[in-house]
Formats: structure tokens, C-alpha cells, sequence
């Protein structure tokens, strides 16, 4: 898929054309891509990671089902599943991949021990924020590399949501140092568990909906979940007094919708284009209602006597080195991911360059100012 092309398709009669042209190089055609009478009736069902709790997750795609089936007036319907029903949330790609559903929704550093390289696909620690992410993939040249890797296991990806910047996590202790690391026993999964082991922290593998139970017992001393918003619904402030800040380990979490490739290939032109153009859609909306839900959130979190802090500099620096290390190892063993890291690291490198001198120094200055 050739990248200025990527948005061509993007005005569908429900999805807002002033976003989507904000994402495109040319302005979208207004006309909408309506299926005709004449196009197949088609039914998918997806398998998800998320549960329909997790509104703004869940919902975002639920929209995305429902745009879908609007814009091909109900012809191509496609049908979201909780985590479970189908698939654990560790399962979505297998199942995809296997054609047990023809698609699903997912975070692709779920699957690392597969292939490292679908790290890259959500977010790394100290990567790109969401901005950034979005950059990467749909002007970069990162969603076509990535379309490369996942094509191997016979699945087609496309960006689908954001939360944005995450939280720190929960402790029941303070944490000043790495010292104070040493033998925590922390609910963490992926690279930013990988990472936590590395700095001596025994690291435990859960579902979200263990971690209120684990965080009670004492099982656990610390767990990482989302942001203000869905970590309240958890009540995870209920069983650890400190929030810290900033979760290096996912600057900006981009979900992403796998498709089956067979199943993709055999969908006409006018529904691929529909559903690329949903997609966007999902991937900026969820962003914008995580920004809106999670400053609420972390008001109300903060009066109910959350104690919000941040790591300490130490720590951040020992995480840092200790991330670019394990890039570095595995891209000398590993070529698949090397090619796509090299590509990803000068993106990096121009975008940080670019987003200090017009993102940092705004927010330096503006964010702290009080009113």
C-alpha cells in the first residue's frame, strides 16, 4: 500500500472529512464511497483483547463495526467479541492469522516473542508518542515495513486507536531509587516488563481484571494498566496510595485491527476503502476521548488523596540505557528486526530534533504556568 495513497479513501459518509484531511496530503473526496446494492453481503466477526467495561477502548471499535456497516448500508457487517468469547487477549493474532475470525483488534507488542519487530507497531519504551506514531506509520514508511512482517504470518494490520501517553502505575511503596526496584513484585507485560526485570524487579504476568485482588493480597507490590481513567474504574486507587509517572515503557499505545490477508483480498475495493478510512477514524478519536476522560479522571483521583509522583531521574536514565541496549542486542541477531529499527531510530532522531523545538518548548513553558 503506497502511503499518499493511505487517505485517499477517507470520506465516508459518517466520518468527519476536516480529521481526516488533517491526516492526508490532499484534501478527501467529500463524495461518499457508499456500497451499491450490487456489492456481497459479507459477515466477520472480530475477536478483541478488551472487555465492553473498558468503554473508550471497546468502544472504539464497536464505532468502527458500526461505521462499517452504515457505509455499506449493512452489507458488510462485522461483529466485535470480548476478550474470552473467542480469544484471550494473548491469543487475537493466532486466531487471525489461523482464520478462525477473519479480524481482530489487539496491541501488536503483545506478540514480540513471535516477532520483536511488532513491538514497533505499538510502542516501545522511550519511542514515539502518538503523534509521533502516527507520523512514522502513515508518512514514514513504518506501516508498510510492518505490513512487510506481518505478511508473514498471513495477516494485513492497520492502526485503530491510541491511548496516548501512559501512567507510571500503582505501588504500595515508594520507589526513589533503583535500589528501591530490587525484588518488587510488579504486574507488567512486554518490553517495559522485559526492561523492570532488567533493573531487578520480579516481574508477574496477569490479566486487568486480576489486578485489584493481586495489588489487595500483597501478591503484588506494583502493576502498570492504562491511564487515570480506566485505572479508577479498576480501583486501583483503592489499594495503592502512590501513581507514578511518566510509563516510559508506552509513550503513546497504538492499537491496531489485524486482518486475515486471504479474507482481506477477497473483500471488493469499495469496502477495503471503507474500512481503511474507518480505521483512521478510530485511531483519532480514541486518542481524543482518552485526552478528555483522563484529565477528569486524575482530577478526581487526586482529591480522593492519590499521591502522584514521578520517577526519579536515576531511574529514567537506567531504563533508557537499559531499553537502547536490548534494541541494540536483538537487532545484531535479528535482520527482520534490524532493517525496520535502523529505519524506525532516524525517524526517531528528526522527529524528536523537530517536536523539542516547536512541542517541549511550548509545553515547557505553557504547562507549567499557573493560572
Amino acid at each position: 500500500m503506497k502511503r499518499r495513497n493511505l487517505l485517499n479513501y477517507a470520506a465516508i459518509a459518517t466520518t468527519s472529512a476536516a480529521a481526516l484531511a488533517a491526516c492526508s496530503k490532499t484534501a478527501p473526496n467529500t463524495s461518499s464511497p457508499i456500497a451499491s446494492p450490487s456489492q456481497p453481503i459479507i459477515q466477520w466477526r472480530m475477536a478483541t483483547g478488551w472487555n465492553k467495561s473498558l468503554n473508550v477502548v471497546f468502544g472504539a471499535i464497536d464505532r468502527f463495526c458500526q461505521r462499517v456497516g452504515h457505509a455499506t448500508n449493512g452489507r458488510f457487517t462485522i461483529t466485535p467479541y470480548e476478550a474470552g468469547e473467542i480469544a484471550s487477549a494473548l491469543e487475537i493474532l493466532d486466531v487471525v492469522s489461523a482464520k478462525t475470525v477473519e479480524c481482530g483488534f489487539t496491541a501488536g507488542y503483545h506478540y514480540v516473542n513471535k516477532n520483536f519487530a511488532f513491538g514497533l507497531s505499538t510502542a516501545v519504551p522511550f519511542g514515539l508518542n502518538a503523534q509521533q506514531q502516527n507520523a512514522w506509520l502513515y508518512y514514514g514508511g513504518g506501516l508498510e515495513a510492518l505490513q512487510k512482517v506481518y505478511a508473514q504470518y498471513g495477516v494485513i494490520q492497520f492502526p485503530a486507536g491510541n491511548t496516548g501517553a501512559q501512567m507510571g502505575g500503582w505501588f504500595t511503596r515508594k520507589v526513589n531509587s533503583v535500589a528501591d526496584l530490587e525484588g518488587l513484585k510488579m504486574r507488567i507485560p512486554g518490553l517495559g516488563g522485559e526492561l523492570m526485570k532488567r533493573l531487578g524487579v520480579d516481574v508477574q504476568a496477569m490479566q486487568g481484571t486480576e489486578i485489584f485482588k493481586a495489588l489487595e493480597s500483597g501478591k503484588i507490590q506494583a502493576a502498570e494498566w492504562v491511564g487515570p481513567y480506566e485505572d479508577e474504574k479498576l480501583g486501583l486507587d483503592r489499594v495503592a496510595p502512590y501513581y507514578y509517572y511518566p510509563g516510559w515503557w508506552e509513550p503513546g499505545t497504538m492499537y491496531e485491527i489485524q486482518v486475515n490477508q486471504a479474507a482481506w483480498d477477497r473483500l471488493p475495493k469499495e469496502y477495503q476503502a471503507i474500512f481503511q478510512s474507518a480505521a483512521v477514524e478510530a485511531n483519532l478519536t480514541m486518542q481524543a476521548q482518552y485526552n478528555a476522560v483522563n484529565g477528569e479522571a486524575l482530577e478526581r483521583l487526586a482529591l480522593k488523596g492519590t499521591k502522584l509522583l514521578p520517577f526519579s531521574e536515576e531511574i529514567l536514565r537506567s531504563a533508557q540505557k537499559a531499553a537502547f541496549e536490548l534494541y541494540e542486542e536483538t537487532a545484531s541477531k535479528d535482520a527482520t528486526f534490524k532493517a525496520i529499527y535502523e529505519h524506525w531510530k532516524t525517524f526517531r532522531t528528526q522527529v524528536y530534533s523537530w517536536n523539542r523545538i516547536n512541542e517541549l518548548s511550548f509545553a515547557s513553558f505553557a504547562f507549567i504556568q499557573e493560572k
